[in-house]
């Protein structure tokens, strides 16, 4: 039996393990949350940095997410990742039928939580000099840890320059921008049947928006299921607050254009209530 497949793509901390524990609970799914990180997101890196080829990407995409939704006994079968969100051209390749959920949050939001809540992991200057020393052929790769893989400009790309001399902060704040770029760019030639932009915000806040999920997927959808996106799940830390103003000014500056682009430069930042 071959399931059907989906691809939930994010920068993370955008509410895809939200989505996962909601899809749990639905019996004609088998979804999966960053499936096989450790070999997807060194992977995805590589991909994107132009240290792995397309074929490359195919054949261990296909090893791993091609095996499990070719074992898979539901009707549909998926991943709410963001490291998938570097691989999509492979994907469609791989899967032309799938269906793909591009689903945003407040770049604010992701910045922050990302920052005070896995800094350990993303983006700290140990792993960044690490990875960086790999690329440049000054050292080994590091090993399938997600804090030592996260993407970084290529060399001459115009941000390369800026990149080298940002903080922690500044580094996630364009991955932020930089991720959905991409998924937005990637995303633009799949039909619009097989696509769905949604905000996390609007899945909290929106029954509608959940029902509009739901039957995208081919879901019945019950009220009860968007009680599920009322509160927020994957909380190593239930705090939160606004960004200074420094980091304001900083995540203005590297991501304010993407801001607009996804709709959010006109509304207030938050403060997320556990």
């Amino acid at each position: 039996m071959s399931a059907r497949p989906f691809f939930i793509v994010s920068s993370g901390r955008s509410g895809t393990a939200m989505l996962h524990k909601a899809l749990s609970a639905v019996p004609e799914v088998e979804p999966q949350h960053e499936y096989m990180v450790h070999i997807v997101q060194p992977l995805a890196v590589r991909r994107y940095m132009g240290l792995a080829g397309a074929g490359e990407a195919r054949a261990v995409l296909a090893q791993t997410h091609g095996a499990a939704v070719h074992f898979c006994e539901r009707m549909l079968w998926g991943d709410s990742s963001n490291k998938l969100s570097w691989l999509i051209p492979e994907l469609t390749q791989l899967f032309p039928h799938a269906k793909f959920v591009h689903l945003v949050r407040d770049g604010r939001k992701v910045a922050g939580s990302f920052f005070r809540k896995l800094g350990h992991e993303c983006y700290d200057d140990r792993s960044v000099a690490v990875l960086r020393a790999y690329v440049q052929g000054r050292g080994p790769a590091p090993p399938p840890e997600k804090k030592y893989w996260w993407p970084m400009p290529r060399q001459g790309d115009p941000a390369a320059e800026a990149f080298a001399k940002f903080d922690q902060f500044e580094r996630i704040a364009w991955h932020w921008a930089e991720i959905n770029r991409v998924i937005l760019n990637d995303l633009a030639p799949v039909p619009q049947t097989s696509k769905l932009f949604v905000r996390l915000e609007d899945l909290a806040s929106s029954p509608e928006a959940v029902r509009g999920l739901y039957e995208f997927l081919g879901l019945s959808f019950a009220d009860a299921h968007a009680t599920m996106f009322a509160r927020p799940h994957n909380v190593n830390r239930p705090e939160d607050r606004l960004l200074d103003e420094a980091e304001r000014a900083h995540f203005e500056a590297i991501a304010g254009a993407m801001m607009e682009r996804l709709g959010y430069s006109s509304r207030p930042e938050y403060v997320v209530k556990y």
